[in-house]
């Protein structure tokens, strides 16, 4: 079975509710976009099961693969880097006729994140989106608290920019069949 976030396109639903309850929108608009995000999930898991979009598909690969799960489960830094390696990039499936046809794999930065998501099994594709660009330059570090100063360190020894495909990356999708597609 596919891997899922029950998380998965909450964040922005979320937004609309907490701007309803705040009488910046209506509640009828409120609950229009709740069903707008229940018919979009459904049509989603539908898509998920037709075996044409299954064919030829990375995201299919990455969340129905034991061992991909496990390390993107197992590693915040291995989840950001693969991440980050979907945004700005092209893949192609390593067999003769996906190549022969030139067809290609890509995603938003956005849907990287919500891939991500459902690998790991919780959150929403914000938790991941522009999670490579660090925000924030050493001067401010003195200025943390100690919790958020290991946060930084973490993110700023394991997190790469968005388009950056690591060796273990590139490794790893060539193993699942996948090749990354460089810009040249």
């Amino acid at each position: 079975m596919i891997s899922s976030s029950p998380d998965r396109d909450t964040f922005q639903l979320e937004a609309v509710l907490k701007r309803a309850e705040q009488g910046e929108t209506s509640k009828e608009h409120a609950e229009e976009m709740s069903e707008f995000y229940k018919s979009a999930n459904q049509l989603r898991r539908e898509q998920e099961r037709d075996p044409e979009w299954q064919k030829n598909n990375m995201e299919y690969d990455l969340r129905n693969s034991d061992w991909m799960l496990a390390k993107v489960r197992a590693s915040e830094g291995y989840a950001q880097n693969l991440y980050a390696a979907m945004c700005n990039r092209e893949f192609q499936k390593n067999e003769v006729w996906p190549q022969l046809k030139n067809q290609t794999w890509s995603c938003s930065w956005r849907y990287a994140g919500g891939i991500i998501a459902d690998m790991r099994g919780e959150g929403d594709y914000i938790d991941w989106y522009c999670s490579g660009i660090q925000g924030m330059d050493d001067d401010h570090f003195s200025d943390l608290d100690d919790k958020s100063k290991e946060r930084y360190l973490y993110m700023k020894k394991h997190f790469v920019s968005e388009s950056v495909v690591t060796d273990q990356i590139r490794e790893d999708l060539f193993k699942l069949g996948w090749i990354v597609l460089d810009a040249e």
